[in-house]
């Protein structure tokens, strides 16, 4: 049988980190224990004590960086759990939503090697020509099928699925994966500061080597917090250098990337000028900085002077 230790790397969020507990509480059957990795300011450490009927461990660690803080999580696993889990601190688990993960891998075959929750309440962002295009599917830009990666480097979303349905990557606000795995692929530490896409690579790596799933009965909800956001500036360059990293990375197509990344900086720009958005504008101003910056997916300390200029 199965059991689960659940990493959560959480900075400056006490009110989410107070709701993710207890849904976690209130589990029918829950994980064997929660690591919390504080990346904080002001310690959360006090909200442990909120919960003593939960098995919790606490680590503080800095500099923050979703990435190294879920590999130190990885290393301060309890030996007994065989499967390792990770959590957004701003997501909440439906009361069964642990019984019917565990189920799953206690009846799953030995390929498989991540399985995630199915989220509930995944928002409806409209549609984009990027993203919903025979064209683009068939150039290898992005595809139409849930949890898929493209040539160009670029995934599709996974919302709300209503069977277990496999993918090729997997998102980790809520997921799972054998213990081994975890331990022989951790996070890749390119990814600091904000660490976007980072589950993205982790995942992918993963997937390269046996089968990614969602499981459909495993419900949980993502609220994402305001609390610790970065520029949209800042983030603009980011999406540049963490795409360009990871194309490199597993050597997929840098020319349909660029492209890629072109389209959603146009996209990104005419959104701005129509509606008068100061942070679109940001975003995009952040986006060309990582395109003409040979250093944008090569150096962190590069992107931050850039941002800053």
């Amino acid at each position: 049988m199965h059991s689960i230790s659940l990493i959560v790397a959480t900075k400056d969020r006490p009110d989410d980190l107070v709701r993710l507990l207890e849904s976690l509480r209130r589990q029918t059957v829950g994980p064997a224990e929660i690591v919390i990795v504080d990346a904080s300011r002001e310690p959360v450490e006090p909200v442990m004590a909120k919960f003593p009927q939960l098995n919790i461990r606490y680590l503080r660690h800095w500099p923050p960086s979703a990435a190294a803080q879920r590999n130190a999580g990885i290393s301060a696993c309890g030996a007994a759990s065989t499967l390792i889990g990770f959590a957004d601190d701003d997501t909440t688990f439906e009361p069964h939503a642990f019984a019917h993960l565990l189920d799953f891998w206690n009846h799953t075959e030995s390929d498989i090697l991540g399985a995630a929750f199915n989220i509930r309440n995944y928002p409806d962002r409209g549609s984009s020509f990027l993203k919903h295009s025979a064209f683009s599917n068939w150039l290898g830009l992005y595809s139409c099928r849930p949890g898929s990666v493209s040539k160009s480097g670029w995934q599709t979303v996974v919302p709300e699925l209503a069977e277990n349905t496999f993918v090729d990557w997997l998102p980790s606000t809520a997921v799972t994966f054998r213990r081994e795995v975890c331990m022989q692929n951790l996070f890749d530490e390119f990814y600091d500061s904000y660490s976007y896409l980072e589950d993205l690579d982790f995942s992918y790596s993963v997937g390269q080597r046996g089968r990614l799933v969602i499981v459909a009965g495993a419900g949980y909800s993502h609220y994402p917090s305001s609390d610790g956001r970065i520029s949209a500036k800042l983030f603009g360059l980011y999406e540049v250098r963490n795409r360009l990293h990871f194309v490199r990375k597993y050597s997929l197509s840098k020319a349909r990337c660029r492209l890629c990344l072109a389209i959603r900086w146009t996209m990104t720009m005419i959104a701005g000028l129509m509606h008068c958005d100061s942070e679109l504008l940001r975003r995009a101003c952040g986006n060309l900085c990582g395109l003409t910056s040979r250093a944008s997916s090569r150096s962190n300390n590069n992107v931050l002077e850039i941002a800053g200029r």
